[in-house]
């Protein structure tokens, strides 16, 4: 049997290799070729974005909120919108990990849990279509929905509907299933919308949307590092009781292939104790019109609006419509790959096997965890051959 734990090991070794070879710090203190002279300008005329003092930084806290400092209270000024900026990303990564946590713990065990349950190809691929058609449909709206009743009201509802879908998990039970997968569907629209949105306001809020850049970048991070360590503890998870009945003829299951979904149901509760005890709430901005009686109707026709000047707008700019198409092929390759993963693997192995040999599965979370270190590998990447060619050619 191939080992596993082996190739994870060699990859995320490479991705060290790479990720060190692409980050400022190697680029500052071992600089090498064109990327010496280019670091060189880097520390010369650093990015607003990544939080530096110079005046258009500056003119984008006065704007949201901060005070224009002069030439004696700049530094002052600087290390007080530093502090504010800390305070703010430890409370937003408290909860944002969490949730993406409990969103990658699932991943490597939904297919695997629907095939241990007896469903064929076909149902499971319904289930997919349902929970993908779910987040389709939600996402068009539901970011509006956040800036009118708030965003922390809704990030804890993320946390409430994700809990739900996984304790759908447990049943044998197709309709309960699907039910599971539409509140799952619900909730990844919310995971991939309103964090970000939240966080945008609250550093508006602050004063502090030069630092915006860097909060991104380090979520960024995070996300990849958490990523890697949800297949880890998934793995051991599913490994760590027998998939069985609660009793004979009972359609509720324990163990398995649902530990990690017992585990995720955990980081959605403290997720959603921890926006509801740390995060302020915000809302997206209103107009002149918002207030008073017609709030509320105001509200709808302005998410209607903004569908419509969405797609108004996509038509007519073909760059748009380009950028739009060439993204919807790539993220329907990678939801075949999400689909198929599991089984073509799963076939593969079964075909490996000598005779007599017994199939004991598969450590999907140990080949999903090797997943991610490849994509965050890639993104090193990345950033290495963008010194050295454009985007276009690498597209």
């Amino acid at each position: 049997m191939t080992n596993y734990n082996f190739i994870f090991g060699c990859v995320l070794l490479f991705n060290t290799l790479v990720t060190f070879w692409a980050s400022s710090y190697r680029k500052k203190h071992f600089p090498c070729g064109s990327s010496s002279s280019e670091g060189d300008k880097q520390d010369e005329d650093p990015s607003p974005l990544i939080g530096g003092g110079d005046k258009e930084a500056d003119s984008a806290d006065v704007e949201h909120g901060g005070s224009k400092p002069d030439k004696s209270s700049s530094a002052a000024s600087d290390a007080a919108a530093n502090i504010r900026h800390s305070q703010l990303l430890r409370k937003y990564l408290a909860v944002y990990l969490l949730a993406a946590f409990s969103d990658w713990l699932q991943g490597p065990y939904v297919y695997a849990l629907y095939a241990a349950y007896g469903y064929s190809q076909h149902q499971i691929a319904v289930l997919f279509v349902a929970g993908f058609g779910s987040s389709m449909v939600f996402g068009s709206f539901i970011g509006g929905m956040a800036d009118q009743g708030g965003r922390r009201k809704f990030v804890i509802l993320f946390a409430i509907t994700y809990a739900l879908s996984c304790m759908t998990k447990h049943f044998k039970s197709f309709g309960i299933l699907m039910i599971g997968r539409l509140l799952g569907g619900v909730a990844t629209s919310l995971l991939f919308s309103v964090f970000e949105a939240w966080l945008i306001g609250a550093h508006a809020k602050a004063g502090v949307m030069s630092h915006l850049g860097k909060s991104f970048s380090t979520a960024q991070y995070g996300n990849s590092i958490i990523a890697i360590l949800a297949g880890q503890i998934a793995n051991k998870a599913a490994a760590f009781k027998e998939f069985e009945p609660t009793s004979e003829g009972s359609g509720f299951y324990t163990g398995g292939y649902l530990g990690p979904f017992d585990i995720s149901l955990l980081s959605l509760i403290v997720c959603g104790v921890l926006a509801f005890s740390l995060w302020e709430e915000n809302y997206g901005e209103k107009s002149d019109g918002d207030d008073g009686d017609d709030s509320s109707k105001s509200g709808k026709s302005s998410a209607t609006s903004a569908l419509k000047g969405a797609f108004s707008t996509t038509m007519r700019s073909p760059d748009i419509l380009s950028c739009g198409i060439i993204s919807s092929l790539f993220e329907g390759s990678m939801y075949i790959f999400v689909f198929m993963w599991t089984p073509a693997l799963t076939a593969l192995a079964k075909e490996e096997m000598g005779e007599g040999e017994e199939f004991e599965g598969l450590p999907f979370g140990v080949i999903f965890s090797t997943f991610m270190v490849c994509c965050m590998a890639g993104s090193s990447i990345f950033s290495i051959a963008m010194d050295f060619m454009k985007p276009e050619q690498l597209a």
